[in-house]
């Protein structure tokens, strides 16, 4: 297929332009996130003269003050922020970021595609552990962290797509994922649902993960391989080979590629997700607890 070339007029791409250098430059600078964030999203929300109000002292609604409060990520939490073997040095940075990532999502302006695609880009350099070149992110997309994900060249993920990266996330070049995708790096335990595993899940170079599919955490898609629409994957997907159903076995080997193409028996993937467990340590002095006091031991346990 063949794509149109599109550009914006010359006005508009001098202000996308501008707009993105500068957020790049103040990112890559020595100043604090949280006021780089805080203060690009006051002006893509167009708030700066409320909040400039506010800051002088004028009168503000309740509703009216937690909005304006929360254009700074410090006045925020996420999900993964009580995540207990979360590393704490990396999260301070990745968390400003993915906020303004996330808000960013909500303004108007995240559905102009030649401004958007390049402002997450640019984002994802800052956020992610690495990010190739060419590089597209459309909307919705939603991370753990951010920082434990590498993004090859050239890789392509569409809207709504949740790139879990408890444990860790490799993405290679080229490749591909569609809109509802829910790639995972960590699982829990089947009768203590508070004991988390984290693995290394990795999507292969040239590797399509189809419309709506689920991966598993620690399994690998291999190269070149295509996995099914709302296929859910809970194995190895052998390099070449198109996967699809749940769990998703192996139809067939794409054309051409069959002399490559390792032999899959019955179609059955192979789970290797104890090799790529990534262990870790809690401090001695986490205060654990469980928000929903389950009672976890089976009644015939000793």
């Amino acid at each position: 297929m063949t794509k149109r070339h599109v550009s914006l007029p010359d006005a508009a791409e001098a202000g996308v332009r501008g707009f993105i250098d500068e957020v790049d430059e103040r990112l890559s600078s020595d100043e604090d996130t949280c006021i780089v964030v805080r203060d690009t999203l006051i002006d893509l929300f167009g708030d700066r003269e409320a909040w400039e109000a506010w800051q002088d002292g004028e009168s503000v609604s309740k509703a009216e003050r937690v909005r304006l409060q929360g254009y700074d990520p410090c006045n925020a939490t996420l999900e993964s922020e009580y995540y207990a073997e979360k590393d704490e040095e990396a999260f301070k940075r990745s968390k400003h970021l993915q906020w303004l990532w996330r808000q960013f999502d909500a303004t108007p302006m995240a559905d102009n595609v030649a401004f958007a695609l390049r402002f997450r880009r640019m984002l994802g350099n800052h956020l992610f552990a690495e990010c190739g070149e060419g590089c597209r992110f459309f909307k919705g997309i939603s991370f753990t962290y951010g920082h434990n994900i590498e993004i090859g060249d050239n890789v392509v993920v569409h809207d709504g797509v949740h790139l879990d990266d408890r444990g860790r996330l490799t993405v290679g070049d080229r490749a591909s994922v569609s809109d509802g995708v829910h790639v995972y790096s960590h699982d829990h335990d089947i009768v203590d649902q508070t004991a988390v595993r984290n693995f290394h899940t990795e999507i292969g170079d040239d590797a399509r993960v189809t419309y709506d599919a689920m991966v598993r955490a620690g399994c690998r898609i291999g190269e070149n391989s295509v996995v099914g629409a709302r296929a859910v994957v809970q194995g190895d997907v052998p390099d070449h080979h198109v996967v699809v159903g749940t769990p998703a076995r192996s139809v067939r080997v794409k054309p051409g590629w069959e002399a490559v193409a390792e032999e899959v028996e019955d179609g059955k993937l192979e789970n290797r997700q104890d090799e790529r467990e990534i262990p870790y340590e809690l401090p001695d002095d986490l205060d654990r607890f469980d928000e929903f006091d389950r009672h976890l031991t089976p009644p015939d346990s000793k």
